[in-house]
């Protein structure tokens, strides 16, 4: 079977169309600080809109617990929504009810509007099937379509997600089938030599990419948190830094498949080093082997790869023609551990080649950094589905559209 595209709907013109988003943005006090996910949305919605179709957008934002909170309301997503599409975007104050089935009634062919936050509802998110289906059923009445484009939801089965589409005529938006087919050119024939940067806090959340990917790389490069495991994991102490102490013989088990696999795993050879977690510690760069020899001794705190060590991977990085990265190399929020990511980041906009930029953090880092999205060959809107895709899991919300 191969995903349904919009063009299985046929016209379009004068039908209601639910578009589900991923317009989950950081917010502070009501105020956008990264409008990249509603960026993304926009080649979807304006060509539904320029076919005629009426669009309803729904979308999640926050974990309001099933509840109404003002916190996590879509209102200044809708207003930013249309400051970027260049027309008027109503808001209806509710998901399913009067506030939403009057503005969907509301709407000409070519016009669009908002719904208020799907989690609004706790049966968006029920473990319980029927409880899902039900909160499905009334969103299917807004809608004779369903065109499904929050890649960052894929794998989750959510009654917006999963549910609806069963109940609807529904298609993958064109956000992604551009998801999709950069995430198959990384698993499926990726041109090397393939470079897989990782970083982020854990390594117990990367442990189905490595082991799935390991087979087809040439380069793992390891920073982050998560850098400290596999430190300790060859006999290094680390101070107080982020350790899975559990995941121990997991990495050395990888670290031993790699060596058979010819592939090189790279850790950092010197990290920044703090006497605390905050941006006016005490800093020191020092050997990843000597992390408890600096004046902090075991409270030192490794918070970002060192100089040598992001010199060493941007040199990887620029030298191979197929690059995904996901996680940060350090606290890069604080200024004084930015660098090791800063670094990553300015390598991969010089990749002759592919390079992907895996969506959560280290989307919103290269943003936060001063970076531009159309310097990557691709940033992606969904960290953790890229990764389930990556391990070669089952994501529910595509195999509903027909991907297998």
């Amino acid at each position: 079977m191969t995903l349904r595209t919009i063009e299985s709907l046929g016209s379009l013109r004068g039908k209601r169309v639910i578009v589900r988003c991923d317009l989950n943005v950081p917010l502070d006090d009501g105020r956008i600080t990264d409008d990249g996910r509603v960026r993304a949305s926009l080649p979807t919605l304006s060509a539904l809109l320029a076919e005629g179709a009426r669009v309803v957008v729904v979308s999640h934002l926050g974990r309001p617990d099933g509840e109404p909170n003002p916190k996590y309301s879509l209102a200044p997503v809708a207003a930013r929504l249309g400051e970027l599409i260049g027309r008027p975007v109503a808001f209806a104050t509710d998901t399913v009810g009067a506030s939403a089935t009057d503005a969907v009634a509301a709407l000409a062919d070519g016009e669009i509007v908002v719904l208020e936050n799907l989690r609004f509802n706790a049966g968006e998110t029920s473990k319980v099937d029927s409880e899902r289906g039900a909160f499905a059923a009334q969103l299917a009445e807004l809608g004779d379509a369903l065109v499904s484009d929050g890649f960052g939801v894929v794998h989750r089965k959510q009654a917006s997600v999963y549910d609806l589409a069963q109940i609807l005529p529904s298609a993958a938006g064109l956000l992604i089938a551009a998801e999709l087919d950069v995430l198959d050119r990384l698993t499926a024939n990726p041109e090397a030599p393939y470079t897989v940067v990782l970083g982020g806090s854990k390594v117990s959340d990367k442990l189905g990419v490595i082991g799935h990917l390991l087979p087809r790389v040439n380069s793992l490069l390891i920073g982050g948190g998560m850098l400290f495991t596999f430190l300790a994991a060859q006999g290094h102490k680390v101070g107080s830094s982020l350790l899975e102490a559990d995941q121990l013989d997991t990495v050395r088990g990888y670290l031993a498949e790699a060596e058979r696999l010819g592939v090189k795993i790279v850790l950092p050879t010197d990290v920044v080093v703090a006497s605390k977690f905050g941006a006016d510690a005490e800093i020191a760069v020092t050997a990843a082997d000597s992390i408890e020899e600096t004046p902090f001794g075991v409270s030192g705190l490794g918070l970002d790869i060192g100089p040598d060590t992001a010199q060493a991977f941007a040199a990887i990085i620029r030298e191979s023609k197929t690059v995904f990265w996901n996680g940060p190399m350090g606290v890069f929020e604080l200024a004084p551990f930015a660098e090791g990511t800063r670094a990553v980041a300015a390598a991969l906009t010089e990749v002759d080649g592919l390079s992907v930029v895996g969506g959560g953090d280290s989307a919103a880092a290269v943003r936060i950094l001063g970076f531009n999205d159309d310097q990557f060959g691709h940033i992606s809107t969904g960290g953790g589905a890229s990764l389930e895709f990556l391990e070669g899991k089952r994501l529910p919300g595509l195999e509903v559209l027909g991907w297998a």
